[in-house]
């Protein structure tokens, strides 16, 4: 007899929390947003609570709302190193841009991290959709939507090229004999292509887990392609039980399309709860969150998402639906999407509008009772629309407190998440295989 399908449960840590208006809020922590105990008290929680990963987004451009909100960026992987020291079994999953990294660095950084953190890895791959990060690394504009996915394509044939350039048996470390390393088992790549020149192989083994856990955050069609060829889990964000549904649907179509497993690419939609002990306890948290709402940092984010400027315009007049463009580079964005679908479903005013964006940045808020979340994560899980979830607290540290303590017990209750981890890497946490060195397939192929 199988055993039961089991959700898959991420963190995804900002300072404050992912209300706009975390940092405000009497129980956050704000003063402690710079202070790396803080960051590791939380991951030590989710730790205790077995969640599979702790997730950290990362950007390389400050944001232009920062004058309001606590939007500023840790480096990830340092930031990740010292959470390492601090866990020992939950998974560390960071950001990187395959637009704004080389190749080869970024390889070393993530199977350092991989190394010091007994196989806990994962990369959440992005190709950056800020268009002021291009002036932070010489360039005079933001490469476009479709290159950039193609740049990354490279990117990843690179990096993983990189990550089996050591076959798991090529390092001998024998002092008897004088021997650290079979080199005929150290493979350079020799790689030319459109957007790379990288003759390797890494100066690193090969790491715990083979390769850190690939992750990808895009929900566009060329992101979904994206995400069908190399991801491992994926990161999205819906409003509706029926889009995840369909989002679910298309990308287990592509994986199966080109041979993979459909249950090895884990779909991790976010989910930001408010929590009380009634709906009207919980309705009221969700109030006075949105009462600390700035309209002046939530027009910056709707600019942002939508190219459209409406600080001119009553906060309680209809939205100008028909001011939308969606012709250009920012009519393919997933995210822009996902408003566009909120305007035209529900007719928002533009203060409704940036309340209900506000909560998680177009993530799925929902306010409840902790049987009506436990509810509502069931309902997804079981109806193809989710493997998992990142919960994205509204603030820090109490929302996830409130969620750990009050919604996991259930779910565990209906048997629909782990007592206790039955692994010690991310990949086993999230049931993957461990991939054999390329280069092993081919010695074993001409053996």
């Amino acid at each position: 007899m199988s055993e039961r399908r089991q959700l898959a449960l991420n963190l995804f840590i900002y300072p404050g929390g992912h209300h706009e208006a975390a940092w405000r809020y009497k129980g956050s922590s704000a003063s402690r947003a710079f202070d790396i105990g803080y960051y590791q008290q939380l991951a030590r929680t989710a730790e205790h609570y077995k969640f599979d990963a702790i997730f950290f987004a990362d950007g390389p451009a400050l944001a232009d709302n920062v004058r309001y909100a606590q939007r500023f960026r840790f480096e990830p992987i340092t930031w990740l190193s010292a959470i390492a020291a601090a866990t020992s079994r939950i998974g560390l999953i960071g950001t990187a841009s395959t637009t704004y990294h080389e190749p080869y660095n970024l390889a070393r950084l993530f199977t350092s991290l991989d190394h010091l953190s007994g196989g806990r890895a994962g990369w959440n791959i992005v190709t950056t959709s800020a268009p002021q990060a291009a002036q932070n690394f010489g360039l005079p504009e933001h490469p476009p939507h479709h290159e950039r996915y193609e740049r990354a394509k490279e990117f990843l044939d690179v990096v993983t090229a990189l990550w089996d350039s050591w076959e798991d048996d090529a390092v001998v470390n024998d002092p008897a004999s004088g021997i650290f390393a079979d080199t005929d088992k150290v493979h350079p790549l020799n790689h030319v292509g459109k957007y790379f020149r990288v003759r390797g192989p890494l100066n690193v083994p090969r790491s715990p887990q083979g390769r850190p856990v690939y992750v990808q955050a895009g929900s566009s069609e060329d992101g979904r392609a994206f995400a069908a060829r190399f991801a491992e889990a994926i990161f999205t964000a819906h409003q509706t039980l029926a889009s995840a549904q369909g989002f679910y649907a298309d990308i287990k179509r592509q994986a199966r399309a080109l041979d993979r497993n459909p249950d090895h690419v884990k779909i991790l939609p976010g989910i930001s709860p408010f929590i009380g002990s009634t709906q009207a306890e919980a309705d009221r948290l969700q109030e006075e969150f949105n009462d600390l709402i700035q309209p002046e940092y939530s027009l910056v984010q709707l600019r942002q998402m939508l190219g459209l400027d409406l600080s001119g315009f009553d906060l309680d007049g209809p939205f100008p639906r028909h001011l939308i463009e969606a012709d250009g580079a920012r009519g393919v964005a997933s995210r822009f999407k996902l408003v566009v679908d909120i305007v035209d479903r529900k007719k928002p005013t533009i203060r409704q509008l940036i309340q209900r964006l506000a909560g998680a940045r177009g993530h799925w808020v929902i306010a409840g009772t902790p049987e009506k979340i436990a509810d509502n994560i069931q309902a997804w899980f079981e109806q193809d629309a989710a493997d998992g979830f990142n919960v994205m607290p509204p603030w820090l540290p109490g929302g996830f407190d409130l969620f750990a303590e009050h919604v996991v017990p259930i779910l565990r209750k209906r048997g629909l998440f782990r007592e206790d981890y039955t692994g010690r890497t991310l990949r086993e946490h999230y049931g993957l295989d461990r991939p054999d060195s390329a280069y092993s397939h081919q010695v074993q192929a001409i053996a």
